[in-house]
């Protein structure tokens, strides 16, 4: 996060703007050289960039904190808090500035599909928020990090600050960005990823210390919290780019999950921190980072193709759950029961009197005593096919 100021819809698809397998959007970047760590100014360094280039924008800016003085706990020990020139501002005019250059070039070396995560707290986040609106980005989530183990407040005249906040947003209204929400969902006990996320404070081993054991970086982000960001958000191969790279965590985490990176860091010292540490991080193989498929991404397999592969034979006789009706297959694929004729959806339908029916989940057919339904068939198809 060191850099200083003073130098200035709607959702598509689940997997809007996912590469071609094996290919990126990072793999055309042939003048740049990307996992890497790059000493400069971020603003510069973002317009440097070929246009649309970036996958994932991951952004943790200065917070202009605006402290006024040191602070120390009942027992009188000094609180190690963000002290840096990096955080300090004249005025929040000269933050607004700082944050449109910075958005601005971030959003013009976005590809259209891409999207924005950037963090902060009470203290510059909704001017962040606003003004990235007024840009063009379109915010899809708000998310809340509740931290499992805040720092208490020592002077007791306000709530503990417990939590940061989140915004993520893509290019525009109409971006198809990634979401992976399947993976989402399976790291969330098969429940639905909410936007409130409970997660610690780096610390213990994974916090970086100086020779003399203190904190390389004042505002290091724990590694879990990034490894929910890009895996929600973007595939292996694609390129994130974090324009305040710090400490390194996210091409940490990027690396790890076999994704391209880019990071952006003003300090000589952060940046050595940075590439000692990613330097010890082992990726992962392509079978771990196999992720859950959403549905409507898997390949359309009519059921008539079940009966040209012979997984099904015509004359087959199917029935519902509770075996109150039968049909038959025949040859082409449809299906004939006592009053109706049609596909495996529409004689569905008509046999229960509904307007719909999911014929793939409601006929069944008998193998070996036991009633199985016809989508069996259809993912080992589609398993065949991929």
């Amino acid at each position: 996060m060191a850099q200083t100021g003073r130098t200035p819809g709607k959702m598509r698809s689940t997997t809007g703007g996912r590469p071609a397998a094996g290919k990126s959007r990072a793999s055309g970047l042939k003048d740049v050289s990307l996992d890497r760590v790059v000493e400069g100014d971020c603003v510069e360094l973002l317009r440097g960039l070929p246009a649309g280039s970036a996958d994932l924008v991951f952004a943790d800016p200065p917070y202009n904190l605006q402290l006024g003085g040191e602070l120390y706990r009942p027992n009188n020990s000094r609180v190690d808090g963000v002290e840096e020139a990096w955080d300090r501002f004249d005025d929040f005019a000269a933050y607004d500035r700082f944050t449109r250059d910075w958005l601005a070039a971030a959003r013009e070396a976005l590809s259209d599909d891409g999207t924005l995560w950037v963090i902060g707290s009470y203290h510059n986040i909704f001017r962040v928020g606003a003004i990235l609106q007024d840009l063009g980005f379109w915010i899809l989530n708000d998310v809340i990090w509740r931290k499992t183990n805040p720092m208490p407040n020592f002077r007791g005249k306000r709530f503990t600050n417990a939590h940061e906040t989140l915004i993520w947003a893509s290019k525009s209204p109409d971006s198809r960005y990634v979401f992976n929400y399947d993976s989402m969902k399976a790291l969330n006990d098969d429940l639905q990823m909410r936007s409130d996320w409970t997660l610690p404070l780096c610390t213990g081993t994974e916090r970086l210390k100086d020779a003399e054991g203190r904190k390389v970086h004042a505002t290091q982000k724990p590694e879990s919290l990034l490894h929910r960001v890009l895996l929600a958000s973007s595939h292996p191969g694609q390129l994130v780019v974090d324009p305040f790279f710090g400490s390194g965590t996210t091409g940490a985490v990027a690396k790890r999950l076999g994704r391209r990176w880019l990071g952006f860091e003003r300090e000589a010292a952060y940046a050595e921190a940075a590439r000692r540490r990613i330097a010890r991080v082992q990726p992962l193989g392509p079978e771990e980072l196999e992720t859950i498929r959403p549905r409507r991404a898997e390949p359309r397999i009519p059921f008539g193709w079940l009966v040209e592969r012979g997984l099904i034979e015509p004359g087959t006789l199917l029935f519902d759950p509770a075996r109150r009706w039968t049909a038959k297959v025949r040859a082409d694929g449809s299906l004939i029961s006592a009053d109706h004729k049609g596909s495996i959806h529409k004689v569905g339908a008509a046999v229960q009197g509904a307007p719909a029916c999911n014929g793939w989940t409601f006929w069944h057919l008998d193998v070996e005593g036991r009633a199985v339904p016809l989508d069996v068939l259809r993912q080992k198809l589609r398993a065949e096919l991929h």
